[in-house]
């Protein structure tokens, strides 16, 4: 009679993640987990956030990279290695390839920050630029790996790298054993489906949630359909988890041990962003802000008086792109604002309304006056468009109140 074929069981299993935590621990050192006082006034839950951008590569990658490196036999090690990122897997890879005695070369697509090229380069990878997002670089790696006889470290969808990253799950448990919640950001699920794992297997009782980019979010759609499905390209300011279709591995795990998944909008991010920059002295990129963003959005049910962990994945963004994120930020929250008014066209009209919006402690920072162009105004009428640093919505409003009594006509819509 034949015997049914045994369930080779998970691609990734607690005791693989405990034999990672044992294999990294002399390179990889465990990231802070502090209480947020802040934080914890404002959710209306203790708030705890693992700081993951600690790290010297600036990201949580860097576990992952190394468990997987660790475990290349020494007689394929002279072949090299190869992979595809956006950053933060390629500055971990680059770094302990190097560490390691192993040539790495690393695809980045064309757009890519310069400080994450600069800093990958400097870990001591070998850039080459290619394509213009993540899935035409991660192409190109794979064929350039294959012709150059190159092992291809995924980003994500690999076993090792699944393992390596779980161990901030382990951290967590000896950090805040009486956790309740935790919220993982999740691009291609590595991260979140190592850190499931851990947590679950210990503590089931503790909930983990997900957390992905709204115009963007592959895994919630794989999740919802029982299978993973691809995504149409889109650009968000969570570039660290801008995956199109996830990981396979990471699916299987997450279908079985995600409690939930939540999205977050890019005005949310971009608050989030802000948020820790201000309340925390923080930097963090706008993947690693999403978890944030989720629960200043009230998006996790459940979570009043528990105790709540963010991971906060990554630190690396460029400075430019910080600058905009941070005054789209101001625009989410009310503290840049953009008026409309349709004035007389005479002279003293614009002295008069900068002294009602100086009346009402708003700042003027730009001043379009815009005379020829100025659609719909009748003949003796100008549109006038102002940027003002205002101390949000409730501001706001007194503002628009306060102009509306004086007269003037508001052209710009909230």
């Amino acid at each position: 009679m034949a015997t049914a074929a045994k369930d080779p069981g998970p691609a990734v299993c607690f005791e693989d993640i405990e034999a990672a935590r044992d294999r990294i621990a002399s390179y990889v050192k465990a990231s802070p987990c502090p209480y947020s006082e802040l934080f914890s006034q404002k959710f209306g839950c203790k708030t705890f956030l693992k700081l993951e951008n600690l790290h010297l590569t600036g990201s949580f990658k860097e576990r992952g990279a190394c468990n997987r490196l660790l475990q290349m036999p020494e007689q394929d090690k002279g072949q090299g290695v190869i992979a595809a990122s956006a950053g933060n897997h390629a500055q971990a890879v680059a770094l302990y390839a190097t560490k390691f005695g192993i040539h790495s070369k690393i695809v980045m697509p064309e757009g890519t920050p310069l400080v994450k090229v600069t800093r990958t380069r400097n870990f001591g990878g070998q850039v080459v630029l290619k394509g213009t997002n993540f899935d035409e670089a991660y192409g190109h790696a794979q064929k350039m790996g294959e012709e150059e006889g190159r092992h291809f470290i995924h980003p994500f969808d690999d076993p090792a790298i699944i393992a390596g990253q779980g161990t901030i799950g382990l951290e967590l448990l000896e950090q805040n054993p009486y956790l309740d919640c935790l919220l993982v950001p999740i691009g291609g699920g590595g991260m979140a489906a190592g850190i499931a794992v851990a947590i679950k297997e210990t503590n089931p009782k503790i909930r983990v949630i997900g957390v992905e980019a709204e115009v963007l979010s592959s895994m919630k759609a794989s999740l919802d359909s029982k299978s993973r499905v691809e995504l149409p390209p889109a650009t968000t300011l969570c570039d660290g988890i801008a995956v199109r279709r996830v990981g396979t591995i990471a699916f299987d795990l997450l279908s079985h041990y995600l409690d939930d998944i939540v999205t977050v909008s890019e005005e949310e991010v971009a608050g989030a962003v802000l948020e820790l920059l201000e309340t925390e002295k923080m930097i963090a990129e706008g993947a690693a802000a999403a978890t944030i963003a989720a629960l200043s959005a009230g998006k996790v049910a459940g979570v009043q008086g528990k105790r709540v962990c963010a991971v906060i994945s990554g630190g690396n963004i460029d400075v430019n792109v910080l600058a905009r994120i941070i005054e789209r930020g101001l625009v989410a929250t009310g503290r840049i604002y953009r008026l409309d008014l349709q004035l007389r066209d005479t002279p003293g009209a614009l002295a008069e309304v900068l002294g009602s919006i100086a009346e009402l402690n708003a700042n003027v920072l730009e001043i379009h006056h815009n005379r020829t162009f100025a659609e719909g105004a009748p003949v003796g009428k100008t549109n006038v468009e102002f940027k003002l640093e205002t101390r949000g919505s409730e501001h706001i409003e007194r503002l628009r109140d306060h102009l509306k009594a004086a007269g003037y006509r508001i052209l710009d819509h909230l």
